[in-house]
């Protein structure tokens, strides 16, 4: 049973490839048996460009995975993002032949997949089709029909749209690497699982994932999504402003947002100031810390700016519609300091950063607890509810080894002995030297007889198997 509900998310970012291996414990929480995470080489704004670099970069993952957790992976849930993902909102109904019968998941199922027959834009798929509320024979706000008497079924449906090559792209890269895919996910739905209570969702909240090469968006009201967006800006960009605007290398412009940047200007003094060594024995480089934050400040601004004109247009300012729980930021790009105080400024909304600890098990890692990681918590989550079997103990390959490991303590006991009564004889007078050389020499007959009876158990138990 323990074995069945292993289960394995893979989160393809534009900056890291995380395989996160976990099961669910006696009590419900999530534990992570191990986690692999590699440099992001063939993606760019979570949309992979280079297939061999992509599948170098998940194997490595996946490797550092297994060995991480003594556990073989077979198939793993896959998070979707990118700036072709777009989402719809659509209305479908059913009539059914016999009102008499109660609603039944089969009932359900018709309707889902009647709005996956959807007409689409060319080179468009349906990823998600979410119900979000239920009509039967005109009686409206029904979040459970089944059980329920009725003979015309409608529902408005929550569906997110991603451009087909891209998905398929991701699917070549998991089976080229040696996986099965078990499911797609939208990054945004994946890290709300993790890191959003259930008293968050029916307030109204926006979950803001701020990734490395996209910042992704889900607004939850009522416990049920109603807005998902994809903004085409991420951390990246402002590595990408760093390095241009202090004119120095991709590694230091990287290296100085996360240890001196902050998204308030503000906060630093003009009198402090970084020394960057030069290239190849050039002069180093001095930068103002607040010119560094003026730079970092004003493209935060511009994709926060994006997300609340996304927020805008769910309609947030309609009182029916209001967030009361705010803003949740998550993903690396929320570790910036003071990005929080910013959002908040800018949109007037509570915010707080979220971590993904809440679903994890007491004695988790602290570095797993980090926003960094909670798409990989909430793809682990997803593939748990899926009740695959995606990857099954290394341990029972290695079986056999207690045979062939049972001589040697012999073997050295045998040692020991002789070496024990070496000792023994030296510290005697050197007229009884004699035996201790006859001694040693019997021992090398015993040892030699005793190799010999190993080897013919070893042919007997190769002949029985």
């Amino acid at each position: 049973m323990e074995k069945d509900s292993i289960a394995v998310g893979l989160d393809i970012g534009t900056t890291k490839i995380v395989a996160m291996i976990g099961k669910k414990n006696e009590y419900g929480k999530l534990e992570i048996l191990g986690v692999g995470k590699s440099k992001s080489l063939g993606v760019a704004r979570g949309v992979v460009n280079n297939i061999t670099q992509t599948i170098q970069s998940i194997q490595q993952a996946i490797i550092e995975a297994e060995a991480d957790s003594g556990y073989k992976i077979n198939d793993v849930v896959v998070g979707i993002a990118g700036q072709h993902i777009r989402s719809i909102q659509h209305s479908d109904y059913i009539s059914r032949p016999n009102p008499e019968e109660v609603i039944g998941d089969a009932d359900i199922d018709m309707l889902i997949n009647q709005v996956h027959k959807l007409a689409m834009l060319p080179g468009e798929e349906i990823i998600h089709v979410l119900p979000q509320e239920f009509k039967i024979d005109g009686q409206s706000e029904i979040k459970e029909p089944i059980g329920m008497y009725g003979g015309r079924l409608e529902a408005s449906f929550h569906v997110v749209v991603g451009q087909a090559s891209s998905i398929r792209n991701v699917g070549r890269c998991i089976k080229s690497a040696g996986l099965d895919l078990s499911g797609l996910t939208l990054e945004p739905l994946a890290s709300a699982d993790a890191v959003l209570s259930q008293e968050e969702k029916e307030a109204g909240v926006a979950l803001i994932d701020i990734g490395g090469g996209t910042t992704d968006l889900a607004i939850f009201k009522d416990g049920i999504i109603r807005h998902t967006a994809v903004v085409p800006f991420g951390g990246n960009v402002i590595t990408e402003d760093i390095k241009e605007g202090c004119s120095i290398i991709e590694k230091q412009a990287e290296l100085l947002k996360v240890k001196f940047g902050s998204a308030w200007p503000g906060e630093n003094k003009d009198n402090e100031i970084v020394s960057i060594p030069g290239l190849r024995g050039r002069e180093p480089k001095e930068i103002s810390l607040k010119n560094l934050s003026k730079i970092i400040h004003a493209r935060v601004v511009e994709i926060i700016e994006q997300v609340f004109a996304e927020i805008k247009a769910y309609g947030h300012e309609d009182p029916r519609k209001k967030l009361i729980a705010g803003i949740v930021l998550t993903g690396g790009g929320s570790q910036l300091k003071h990005i929080k105080q910013l959002v908040e400024y800018i949109t007037g909304m509570d915010t707080r950063i979220g971590y993904p600890n809440e679903h994890l098990a007491g004695n988790s890692d602290e570095e797993i607890s980090s926003p960094l990681y909670a798409t990989a918590v909430g793809l682990v989550m997803n593939s748990i509810r899926n009740n695959t079997k995606s990857a099954t103990p290394l341990v029972e390959m290695k079986q056999p080894e207690p045979k062939i490991e049972i001589k040697p303590p012999v073997i050295q006991n045998v040692e020991e002995e002789t070496q024990e009564e070496q000792l023994t004889e030296q510290s005697k007078a050197e007229t009884k030297r004699p035996p201790v050389e006859m001694e040693s020499t019997g021992d090398k007959i015993k040892r030699g007889f005793f190799d010999k009876y190993i080897d013919k158990i070893k042919e007997f138990l190769d002949n029985a198997e």
